[in-house]
């Protein structure tokens, strides 16, 4: 087991771990345990009590957050023609077809999302489907990430729009929030957003508790539980 620093102690003990609090107190602590000097992802994990192998509770979508996550997202697009002139005036990062599926296949992976014309998904498909589909970045209708409306999707992005997925495994959703540089209230919208976006998505067949548990956390601090009554 990693032995931990005296600073990450100190801080952990201001956590009680078998408490579920509201944000109000929560956001608080969360700002205080994120002590490192780079600016720490925020992360929301959201356990649903759904069974992803059922294709109805499969939950995937995207949210808009309102304070955007505090990052730049690198975006690449899978178009031909028109639709790539509109994607790089759009403020794609890297615009391409068959040349850009060979660069993905040859091993280049500096980008944080994908966006496809509807005609070019079987070539993707066929030969990316095992380096982006574990990766999360697979174009998907659903997301709306295979769209002819490729500047609208681009700019979605941009904007802070982010794609949110149950794990198939474990039955939870892991979502960047913000930055630990945001103040509490960014945060806190930002957080609502997504839970609020997930409690519509519910589906019918869905029985029994559907927010079983939500935690969030910085990249380097202690992870603090939610209340999820809060939510509902």
């Amino acid at each position: 087991m990693k032995k931990r620093g005296k600073r990450y102690r100190e801080i952990a003990q201001a956590v009680d771990r078998l408490k579920s609090y509201d944000l109000n107190e929560a956001l608080p602590l969360l700002k205080k345990t994120a002590t490192s000097k780079f600016g720490e992802t925020v992360d929301l994990a959201v356990h649903l009590g759904v069974d992803p192998r059922h294709a109805e509770q499969n939950i995937r979508g995207t949210v808009a957050l309102p304070h955007g996550t505090g990052r730049e997202v690198r975006v690449v697009v899978f178009a031909e023609g028109e639709k790539a002139r509109e994607a790089e005036e759009a403020g794609a990062d890297v615009v391409g077809s068959d040349d850009l599926i060979e660069r993905i296949a040859g091993g280049w992976l500096e980008f944080d999302a994908v966006v496809a014309t509807p005609d070019m998904m079987r070539r993707i498909s066929s030969k990316l489907g095992r380096i982006l589909g574990p990766r999360g970045l697979m174009p998907n209708p659903k997301a709306g990430t295979v769209t002819m409306d490729v500047g609208e999707a681009i700019a979605n992005i941009k904007a802070g729009q982010i794609e949110y997925r149950v794990e198939k495994q474990s039955g939870v959703i892991h979502v960047p929030v913000g930055k630990s540089s945001f103040d509490a209230h960014q945060i806190q919208e930002n957080i609502e957003t997504v839970m609020s976006t997930l409690i519509r998505a519910r589906p019918s067949s869905a029985k029994g508790r559907y927010l079983k548990s939500v935690a969030i956390s910085s990249t380097m601090g202690v992870g603090i539980r939610l209340n999820p009554q809060q939510f509902s």
